[in-house]
C-alpha cells in the first residue's frame, strides 16, 4: 500500500537524449515530413480548414415545361400531361394513359384475373372485402364470353389496365425551365442559376449540354434521361423517377463570379430496374362530371410517368481565424508523433535500446536531493569545485552506429 502511494506522488520531467543514428534521424523526418504534407495538402488545401463552413442551404425552385404531343388523335399540351400544376420542385410528365370512360357508382364483375370464378362459393371468402376496384359480395358474374368473374360494389365498369398502349414520343423533345434561388444564412449569402451573363435571347435559344451550355436552365426531357444512363423508350413506357441535382459548392473567399450551380442527373428509383413487382412509377386520377338527373360518373385515367424531382444541396465556406488556429494547433501536436514513433522503435527493436533506456529514464529521490543540498550548504567553494567538474548540462548524447 506503502508503494502504491509513493509512486501515485511522484513528477515526471522532461529529459533530452540527442540520439546519432541514421536510421532513428530518417524515420524521424520521413514521418514528420508526411504529417506536415498531408496537413497541408489535404487539410489545408483540399479541405480547406481554415473556412467555417454553412451547410444549411435554404433553396426555392420554380419549374416550367413547354411542348405539344399527339396521343389517341388528340393534340396533349402542358394542361394536359403536367401534374401537379403549380409547377414546383416535384412533377411528372405523362407518357402513357390508359382511360376508362362513364363509370358510375353500382354492381358489376371485377377486371382482375385473380378473382376468376365458376359458382358463388368461390367468391363467399371475399365478402365485404377490398377487392381490385371495389368491396366484393361473394357472388359470381358473367364478365366476358370466356369467363366469370367475382362480384364486386364500386365504379362500374371495373377498370381494365392491362390494354397495350404506346407512349407519346414526342416527350422527348419537351422543354424543362428551372428557376433556383439559393441562400447561405450564416454569410447572409444570395445567389441563383441565372448567371449575370444570361440575356432573353440566349434563354430562347440555349439548351443545356455538359460541354457548351453548362449553365443554361432549359433542359431537353430527352437530354435529362440520357445524362441520367437511361433508354428514353423503356422509361417512358413503364415509367420512372429521375433526379435533376443541383450542387453550389462555394469557396466565398473568392469572387462572386465563381459561385455557381453543377448539375447532375441520376435515376432515383434503380430498384424499379430489375424489379418485376410494381415496376416503373403509375398513378391514377378522375375527372368528375354530372349527368341531367344528377348522377355522378367519372373518368378513370391510369397515367405512366417520367417524374422528376429537383434536388438541391451544397454548402459554401469563408475564412475564420478560430478553425485556422485549431487545425494548426493540430498540426504542430501531430508532428510530436514521429517522437513516439522513434522512442517505441530505440526502446524495443534497435540494438543499444538498454543503453537508450539509461539514458532517457532516471529516477530521482527526496533523499538525494537532501543529500545534494546538505552539500551546497556546507561550502560554497565546494559548490564551485562540483560546478567546474561537471559537464552534465541535462542533455545526453549517443551515438548508434552499425
Amino acid at each position: 500500500m506503502w508503494s502504491c502511494i509513493t509512486d501515485f506522488f511522484t513528477y515526471e520531467t522532461t529529459k533530452s537524449v540527442v540520439v546519432k543514428s541514421w536510421t532513428i534521424g530518417i524515420i524521424n523526418r520521413v514521418v514528420q515530413l508526411l504529417i506536415i504534407t498531408y496537413f497541408i495538402g489535404w487539410v489545408f488545401v483540399h479541405e480547406k480548414a481554415y473556412q467555417v463552413r454553412d451547410t444549411a442551404i435554404e433553396s426555392s425552385v420554380m419549374t416550367k415545361v413547354k411542348g405539344f404531343g399527339i396521343y389517341n388523335n388528340r393534340v396533349m399540351d402542358v394542361a394536359d400531361y403536367v401534374t401537379p400544376t403549380h409547377g414546383g420542385s416535384v412533377f411528372c410528365i405523362i407518357t402513357k394513359l390508359i382511360t376508362t370512360e362513364n363509370q358510375v357508382q353500382g354492381y358489376c364483375p371485377e377486371s382482375e384475373q385473380k378473382y376468376r370464378c365458376t359458382h358463388d362459393n368461390n367468391c363467399t371468402k371475399y365478402i365485404n372485402k377490398p377487392g381490385g376496384y371495389g368491396i366484393l359480395t361473394g357472388r359470381c358474374l358473367r364478365f366476358n364470353d370466356t369467363m366469370n368473374t367475382c362480384e364486386m360494389r364500386g365504379w362500374c365498369n371495373a377498370e381494365i389496365d392491362y390494354v397495350k398502349t404506346e407512349p407519346m414520343g414526342e416527350v422527348e423533345n419537351f422543354t424543362i425551365f428551372i428557376k433556383n434561388s439559393i441562400r447561405f444564412p450564416l454569410f447572409n449569402y444570395n445567389k441563383g442559376n441565372f448567371l449575370p451573363s444570361i440575356t432573353q435571347e440566349y434563354i430562347h435559344t440555349c439548351n443545356f449540354d455538359m460541354i457548351n451550355n453548362t449553365y443554361c436552365p432549359i433542359f431537353k426531357v430527352g437530354d435529362v434521361v440520357r445524362y441520367a444512363k437511361q433508354n428514353f423508350t423503356v422509361l417512358a413506357q413503364k415509367g420512372g423517377v429521375i433526379g435533376i441535382k443541383i450542387g453550389w459548392m462555394c469557396d466565398l473567399d473568392k469572387a462572386d463570379d465563381h459561385c455557381n450551380p453543377s448539375y447532375s442527373f441520376t435515376r432515383l428509383d434503380a430498384m424499379s430496374q430489375n424489379n418485376a413487382v410494381s415496376p416503373g412509377y403509375n398513378f391514377r386520377f378522375a375527372k368528375y362530371y354530372k349527368m341531367k338527373n344528377g348522377t355522378d360518373y367519372r373518368t378513370l385515367v391510369k397515367a405512366y410517368a417520367i417524374r422528376f424531382d429537383v434536388l438541391v444541396n451544397g454548402n459554401a465556406g469563408k475564412f475564420n481565424m478560430i478553425p485556422t488556429l485549431i487545425n494548426m494547433v493540430a498540426a504542430f501536436t501531430s508532428v510530436g508523433v514521429g517522437t513516439v514513433i522513434c522512442d517505441i522503435i530505440l526502446l524495443n527493436f534497435l540494438k543499444g535500446a538498454e543503453q537508450y533506456k539509461a539514458k532517457k529514464f532516471e529516477e530521482v529521490s527526496d533523499t538525494e536531493l537532501d543529500f545534494h543540498a546538505n552539500r551546497l550548504c556546507r561550502s560554497q567553494l565546494s559548490f564551485k569545485h562540483d560546478e567546474e567538474q561537471s559537464n552534465d548540462s541535462g542533455s545526453f548524447s549517443f551515438g548508434h552506429y552499425g
